[in-house]
């Protein structure tokens, strides 16, 4: 299988690149691989059942890609192929947006993570929606929703609406991002009645959707893990009194405590990958601690090896979702962890 060679050959060239130069780069390759089935089966690796039900659909195993590695649903086949038991798609925003000024990614090579301020770059709704029609997987979608920067915080809730009704006959679940760091006051949303008004507005068009579409979609909705005690446990009280489908925790970390003088340390940005694994797992306890099981969680941050896995699900995950572990493993991750869960 090609993954083998990922580890002593693909990923030390990919590392000799800029970051974003190599992550279009790969991103390439592999909408090419996904669209000629010759190398589609190239890279495809058989990865053991291990059925798990969540929120109503099921899951042919736990370990997910997340979001912000395929924005725009470009190669959504070729990952389907690696063995994911799910994939998510996005972050994806109402119109096409060009992201923040570059440089905008970071790797900090000593801790195996990375930093980045993208400012959810894609190209548009309606261009995913039109790449997943085109793709041939048949498993579970995940699409995560956003808002445009240039739409006032104030008026957030209609650019939600507006990808919810636009992804809906298209996503299995639809991730709702209200926790990226890298869009100016876009972390303000989690927060008391702002949080409220959107999430009883997200279930109202849900409830609508379903409906006239005879399909119910769930939504999750993630956080973020630079969040007190107090916020945590009012954000828990919102989507338990509102219902909400999936929690998925955590994003991206503010905190650079973690790799103080290391290099990049003080780039802007949310840090991801294996620094971040312990503040974000702390949060998804506490989590767990106040919803009790009664909303399913998605555990991502920092997962790089089955043994990181396996405690995100200890402390109350129930599906997860690799992206940075990922870019430094490889696709072997993907069945180790199947295999080690």
């Amino acid at each position: 299988m090609l993954y083998s060679l990922y580890e002593p050959l693909v990923r030390p060239c990919l590392f000799t690149m800029d970051p974003e130069k190599a992550h279009v780069l790969t991103m390439n390759m592999m909408r090419f691989a996904g669209s000629v089935p010759l190398f589609t089966r190239m890279i495809s690796q058989q990865v053991e059942s291990r059925p798990r039900k969540v929120m109503g659909l099921e899951f042919p195993n736990p370990v997910g890609l997340a979001a912000g590695l395929d924005k725009d649903g470009e190669a959504i086949d070729a990952f389907a192929a690696l063995g994911f038991g799910f994939i998510e798609v996005g972050t994806v925003t109402p119109k096409p947006q060009p992201g923040n000024d570059k440089p905008r990614l970071f790797r900090v090579k000593p801790a195996e993570g990375i930093i980045n301020r993208m400012g959810f770059n894609n190209l548009g709704v309606d261009n995913l929606v039109e790449n997943i029609k085109k793709s041939r997987y048949k498993g579970i979608l995940g699409v995560n929703i956003g808002k445009n920067k240039v739409t006032p915080i104030e008026d957030s809730v209609s650019d939600y609406l507006y990808c919810l009704e636009k992804v809906y006959d298209y996503a299995s679940y639809v991730t709702v991002n209200i926790s990226s760091p890298n869009t100016p006051n876009l972390r303000t949303l989690q927060l008391g009645d702002a949080l409220v008004e959107l999430v009883q507005a997200l279930k109202k068009k849900q409830k609508e959707l379903a409906q006239s579409r005879n399909k119910y979609v769930p939504i999750a909705i993630k956080i973020a893990p630079d969040l007190s005690d107090e916020e945590i446990a009012n954000i828990c009280n919102i989507f338990l009194e509102n219902e909400v489908d999936g929690i998925v925790a955590t994003n991206t970390t503010l905190d650079r405590d973690m790799i103080a003088n290391m290099p990049h340390v003080t780039e802007a940005g949310g840090l991801s990958g294996k620094p971040e694994f312990k503040k974000s797992t702390e949060v998804l306890a506490k989590i767990n601690q106040h919803i009790q099981g009664r909303i399913p969680i998605i555990g991502v941050g920092g997962i790089d090896s089955p043994m990181a896995a396996a405690e995100k699900i200890k402390n109350g995950a129930s599906l997860v979702q690799i992206y940075t572990g990922f870019i430094y493993k490889g696709p072997a991750l993907i069945k180790n962890i199947v295999n080690y869960l």
